[in-house]
């Protein structure tokens, strides 16, 4: 049962399996609207009993995509879909929709207990233009039967190849409380509105918007099936300077991000990189917060 394996049932995406169970399908050409600023995505996640971990174009955000890495302010730009928000007009359409585009998988490896996805990706701007060049890793393991989890790990590497100075930031740095998102973004199913939160010390609920912690926590419910889920989200590593903040929700929907750019921007000059690495362990049922500490513990990075 803690095999992994993986497998290419379409020339558009790859499939991430445990034994009989499709815990990721990785959608790395996709088939989007500019609107939606392309990019690739990974849904659904699943559990290791197969129950929905992701959302995918709800009505009311189309650019949300289960799990996927954007950016929502980039020196004028869009990556991350939909219109963009600036305090003179509040959010607008704007023809500065962005793509990340696929170029080359490096790796698609399957080894005794992990899965590695070694992939180069290129950002190109609303005219076409090369604006960053990316090095992604995405490592599948940490299947654990007895506690019902599997791991998930990203690692990016962001390099300017614009030739100018590109400012990376958020809603928030122009303006908008509590709107910091951008960067690796998931987007949870309906059911999960309402969610609980918990953070370390005995923080919860939406005071953990915008706060600057090891560990997040989101237990919330399935639809159809019995009991529910816990995602264990470890912030991380970056290389640039500005802390990284959870962008969290559990109204009007669930949703959550290790922010590189909450309430900052970060100046990356030509040639620099930015460098981020997340984790996010998925558990097959709601856990409390004994669980939630102890599975953080484990976890860390």
């Amino acid at each position: 049962m803690s095999e992994l394996s993986v497998r290419r049932p379409a020339n558009n995406e790859l499939v991430i399996s445990c034994g009989p169970v499709d815990l990721a399908t990785y959608v790395f050409l996709p088939a989007a609207t500019r609107s939606e600023a392309p990019k690739p995505y990974l849904h659904p996640l699943r559990t290791l009993s197969g129950a929905p971990l992701t959302g995918f174009r709800p009505w009311d955000h189309r650019w949300h995509k289960g799990l996927q890495m954007t950016w929502s302010h980039v020196s004028g730009q869009n990556f991350w879909g939909g219109p963009t928000f600036s305090p003179e007009t509040d959010y607008q359409w704007r023809d500065n929709l962005g793509s990340i585009e696929h170029e080359q998988f490096t790796a698609a490896l399957a080894a005794p207990g992990r899965v590695t996805l070694g992939e180069t990706l290129t950002w190109r701007n609303s005219a076409g233009e090369r604006w960053l060049s990316e090095e992604r890793s995405t490592v599948f393991s940490g299947v654990d039967v007895q506690e019902q989890s599997w791991q998930l790990d990203f690692s990016t590497e962001l390099t300017n190849v614009s030739g100018r100075s590109l400012d990376l930031g958020s809603p928030t740095t122009h303006g908008r409380p509590n709107a910091g998102y951008t960067g690796l973004f998931w987007r949870g199913p309906r059911s999960w509105t309402g969610c609980s939160i918990l953070g370390p010390d005995g923080a919860e609920g939406e005071d953990m918007m915008g706060a600057s912690t090891p560990w997040i926590a989101l237990a919330g419910e399935h639809d159809e099936l019995d009991g529910g889920a816990t995602i264990v989200a470890m912030a991380g590593t970056s290389s640039s300077s500005v802390p990284l903040k959870w962008f969290v929700r559990s109204e009007p929907f669930a949703a959550l991000a290790p922010s590189p750019s909450f309430d900052e921007e970060i100046s990356l000059a030509p040639g620099e990189t930015l460098r981020l690495q997340h984790r996010y362990v998925f558990v097959d049922r709601i856990c409390g917060r004994d669980d939630v500490e102890r599975i953080a513990k484990a976890a860390s990075l």
